[in-house]
């Protein structure tokens, strides 16, 4: 049976979603203080990029949404 475009979206978004979610789970372990030791700077570091990233991937679901990304020779 042919799989449409439709399903196989649905079927990878959700093995992705639940992947990415234990992920994400497992990430917030890090908060135990019994365990770790860590800074509100520590926690700025690390969850800065990942936001971005999910801002990024978000903004490729949108059409009008245009890339940020750009080439410079300035830096």
């Amino acid at each position: 049976m042919n799989e449409s475009k439709h399903q196989r979206f649905r079927r990878l978004a959700q093995a992705r979603g639940d992947r990415l979610i234990k992920e994400i789970n497992l990430l917030g372990n890090l908060s135990n203080r019994k365990n770790y030791d860590f800074e509100s700077e520590d926690v700025e570091r690390l969850f800065a990029p990942i936001e971005d990233e999910l801002r990024e991937c978000r903004a490729k679901f949108d059409p009008d949404t245009q890339s940020r990304r750009k080439v410079s020779f300035d830096e």
